[in-house]
């Protein structure tokens, strides 16, 4: 199966009340273990690139890495996405190399340079093929080229949304809700919590048009205390409930990104490996279980959390 759109995945995932996960990848390792939880699952997957990811890796390495896993996943529909595009030109680039998807990140931006930005990206992708994500609202945090403070971040305005998709002409839109990039997400002494009220608003603007989450990893304690008993330091890491997100996919969030938690199953075990066995210095030692514990998370997700297992 060559890689798809999202068009059909989210049409399916808003009427059964499931998401699509969306996880980012930035090695062989990584794209191994989401794309043989995805097959052993029969889930339906996306498989997401940033600036970052593609100026670490290559755009051609990244490429070629996807194209493998498609041939030996030949029955899971894959989604090649690009993460936080920043600008016209890196959309471009990579709907010119092969993505079929892409997400222009201009929600720094006002609302009608917004809607300028956007709608330039739209129209040359969908004269290509290419669906195109958007983000209105702005979501605080740290993650790869992502960095925005608590003090600029600031919720989606429904009322904004209509006027927007119409304008705009994009494909999903990812909203700000509550959840945020990286691994410290809420302050420790606090109760996470999503604005359901303004997910709810939205959809009743925007009905049957498929809303993403960005930032929505759980953050699962067990590995940040696994991090910091083998020499890590990642105090007051705390991330979304995953039953927030579980709801969130019942509505209408078709899509729900997933990074963080596959960075730190990676590196919880790698640095485990590590601890037991301070002799080993092949990569092949510590990053097969590596690859493991990712796909392990990533099995977890598709279950627990999007509810997409056997949605093929």
């Amino acid at each position: 199966m060559p890689l798809v759109t999202s068009t059909e995945m989210f049409k399916k995932a808003y009427e059964g009340g499931y998401a699509i996960g969306a996880f980012n990848v930035n090695n062989m390792e990584i794209v191994q273990g989401i794309t043989e939880a995805a097959r052993d699952l029969d889930a339906p997957l996306i498989l997401q690139v940033s600036k970052g990811a593609r100026a670490y890796a290559n755009h051609t390495y990244l490429i070629k890495l996807v194209e493998a896993a498609v041939i030996e996943c030949p029955n899971v529909p894959i989604v090649l996405h690009l993460d936080h595009g920043p600008d016209f030109e890196t959309c471009k680039s990579c709907i010119d190399g092969g993505f079929t998807s892409v997400m222009i990140d201009a929600s720094g931006k006002p609302f009608d340079e917004n809607i300028e930005i956007t709608r330039k990206v739209v129209e040359y992708a969908h004269d290509h093929g290419v669906v195109v994500e958007a983000e209105l609202g702005t979501l605080a945090g740290i993650e790869d080229e992502v960095n925005v403070s608590a003090e600029d971040s600031s919720y989606t305005r429904p009322e904004e949304v209509e006027e927007f998709v119409s304008r705009t002409g994009c494909d999903s839109l990812a909203i700000a809700i509550g959840t945020s990039h990286g691994a410290f997400k809420f302050k420790p002494g606090t109760k996470p919590q999503l604005r359901f009220d303004v997910l709810e608003e939205v959809s009743r603007r925007l009905p049957g048009f498929p809303i993403v989450l960005h930032g929505s990893s759980s953050v699962p304690q067990e590995f940040v205390e696994k991090i910091n008993q083998f020499g890590g330091n990642m105090p007051g890491a705390i991330g979304v409930p995953e039953d927030q997100l579980r709801h969130a996919a019942e509505l209408s969030v078709c899509k729900i990104n997933i990074d963080s938690d596959l960075r730190l199953a990676m590196t919880a075990c790698i640095r485990e490996h590590f601890a037991h066995n301070p002799g080993d210095f092949a990569p092949r030692q510590y990053l097969k279980p590596a690859r493991q514990a990712i796909k392990d998370m990533v099995a977890h997700k598709l279950i627990n959390v999007l509810g997409c297992d056997h949605k093929i």
